[in-house]
């Protein structure tokens, strides 16, 4: 199969022959326009050197020299054979190193762009939460003297029962005081009223009896005689 590819393209190759003759002028132009926009081969080499696996040049060199020599060796021992099979997995490799080589900064910025703003909610996350927690502490700070404010409450609530105790005992005497002062009022009022009873009584039987004393012819006639007996001691005084 090797034998007629390579038959096949010198076919193909005798009879586009004329065709490159005949364009021979305009393929040196092209050809120098493009050497003239060519890197420096040197530049180009450092650049090819650089994206070669390792750290080191001796490192990059041992894994081109390695590849080489291990490809080398699999050919000529007929463990790999070259065919149109290789052919298409070396234009498949280089369609995606070429792909690989341009796609690689878009993704290298989009994942950049990813990090970062994760990086910046990360950090917003935790200026948040550091925020958080010094206000918190700012908070439990202020409430430092809580202890002392609640047994400062503790002492004037216990002082304000005593003197609401006292309060209410000497209401309850006040309230006891009233109370005697109401029953000794009204036991005067009622002794009052009982003697002032007695008196107009007493009053009422006097009336009386001297009313009846003085209907009695007896008690008119000493009337009448010691009025006669005053009535003498006046004149002879006068």
């Amino acid at each position: 199969m090797a034998f007629r590819l390579l038959t096949k393209g010198a076919a193909a190759a005798a009879v586009a022959r004329p065709a490159l003759t005949v364009s021979r002028p305009s393929l040196s132009s092209a050809a120098m326009r493009l050497y003239s926009t060519e890197q420096d081969p040197k530049q180009k080499a450092n650049s090819i050197i650089e994206s070669l696996p390792g750290n080191s040049i001796v490192s990059k060199t041992g894994y081109v020299t390695l590849a080489t020599g291990l490809a080398t060796y699999l050919i000529s021992k007929e463990i790999y054979v070259f065919n149109e099979e290789t052919l298409v997995l070396v234009s498949a490799g280089g369609f995606l190193a070429v792909l690989l080589k341009y796609l690689r900064e878009p993704f290298n910025n989009m994942a950049n762009d990813h990090i970062a703003r994760i990086k910046s909610v990360l950090n917003q996350a935790r200026d948040d939460h550091k925020s958080a927690v010094q206000e918190r502490i700012d908070q439990v700070g202020q409430m430092k003297d809580l202890v002392d404010v609640t047994k400062s409450l503790f002492e004037i609530s216990r002082e304000t029962a005593k003197l609401e105790a006292e309060a209410f005992q000497l209401q309850q005497q006040v309230n006891v005081a009233h109370e005697v002062k109401a029953t000794l009022d009204s036991w005067v009022r009622h002794e009052a009223n009982v003697r002032e009873s007695e008196q107009k009584q007493l009053a009422a039987y006097l009336i009386e009896k001297i009313q009846k004393d003085l209907q009695d012819p007896k008690v008119q006639q000493q009337i009448l005689d010691q009025a006669v007996v005053d009535i003498q001691k006046l004149s002879k005084s006068s």
